[in-house]
């Protein structure tokens, strides 16, 4: 009998971008890297396994907040804004990740690096595309039966794409 595991994608806002999100009046907490770093351990603590969205000028200062065992991998993003005064363009986000449950026999093998483009105009600042949430699964070993929490629903599409009938990337 398969045991259901738990797993988590949160997708705060960006450190130091807490100014992108006017609506949400919280958001300035998450301009703190120690409460990136509370997430991680939370999560941590509470899941089979996690993910964690990050901007790559934030990732020397995140990683070690980041529980022992924690790795990193990478959203290639093929199409990207060009910043003015930023003379090489960001063109990939890290995302800091963590199983702590052992691997079931028949979870696929994959990689940890995704070449997929942006989502456009779906209405929320760096909402995520579905193939970037069926990568962030396939990481975490995610499988139907087990529950997938986004722990900032956003657009909802990870909820969305978790509740499909078939398989991650």
């Amino acid at each position: 009998m398969k045991v259901a595991l738990r797993f988590a994608y949160a997708d705060p806002p960006y450190l130091g971008c807490s100014h992108l999100y006017p609506e949400h009046p919280e958001s300035h907490v998450w301009d703190r890297a120690s409460r990136h770093g509370e997430l991680m351990h939370d999560l941590d603590a509470e899941f089979d396994g996690w993910a964690l969205s990050l901007s790559a000028p934030s990732l020397s200062e995140l990683l070690p907040l980041a529980p022992e065992g924690s790795r990193v991998a990478a959203w290639v993003k093929p199409f990207a804004a060009y910043k003015r005064n930023v003379r090489v363009a960001y063109t990939w986000e890290p995302v800091i990740w963590k199983r702590t449950a052992p691997r079931r026999e028949d979870e696929p093998v994959g990689r940890d690096h995704l070449s997929c483009p942006i989502t456009m105009q779906k209405g929320l600042t760096g909402a995520k595309p579905e193939a970037f949430c069926r990568w962030v699964q396939m990481m975490l070993g995610w499988q139907q039966g087990d529950e997938m929490v986004d722990v900032f629903p956003g657009t909802g599409v990870m909820g969305r794409v978790a509740s499909e009938s078939r398989l991650p990337i």
